[in-house]
């Protein structure tokens, strides 16, 4: 089995019986894997990405245990001591463990965005947020035009929810 298989089938045994949170996860490794593939990135830097897009929201469980809540604040502190562990069980280069919790960790933080790594992240979880938060056309528009900044990432998005 190769990483992210490997990677997969950790999340979805840690959020067994969780259907949404799974869903939610291979969704937006989906969009992530074909923007990065699209986009051309660099192999490694894809790799890195998808495990990301995977484990991006491994810190919901723990923030609605201890802050009875889900909320992105919580996500970013609770998701890295989580993922590292996971990975760290994996046995992975500790270079991606770093990267992957550190994208973890700035995943709801958009003013900054540095690394095609951390851009497609966003775009692509916000691909599927859009449709799972019942966003309306404005908030779309609105994300579309202060969040999305690969061409690929703009695309899907226009195609998926028929934006002009």
């Amino acid at each position: 089995m190769n990483i992210i298989g490997q990677v997969i089938d950790s999340m979805i045994r840690y959020y067994s019986g969780d259907v949404h949170q799974i869903n939610h996860f291979l969704k937006v490794h989906g969009f992530a894997k074909t923007i990065g593939e699209m986009e051309s990135i660099d192999k490694d830097i894809q790799e890195l990405l998808e495990i990301a897009a995977v484990m991006h929201d491994i810190g919901i469980k723990n923030s609605e245990k201890k802050y009875n809540s889900s909320a992105g604040s919580y996500q970013q502190i609770e998701g890295p001591p989580e993922a590292r562990r996971l990975l760290e069980d994996m046995e992975y280069d500790p270079e991606l463990i770093e990267r992957v919790c550190w994208l973890i960790a700035h995943h709801h933080t958009y003013d900054n965005i540095e690394g095609m790594d951390y851009q497609i992240l966003v775009e692509a979880d916000f691909l599927v947020n859009a449709y799972e938060n019942n966003m309306s056309k404005d908030q779309m528009r609105n994300i579309y035009k202060k969040i999305f900044k690969t061409s690929v990432g703009k695309e899907i998005f226009r195609e998926v929810y028929n934006l002009e």
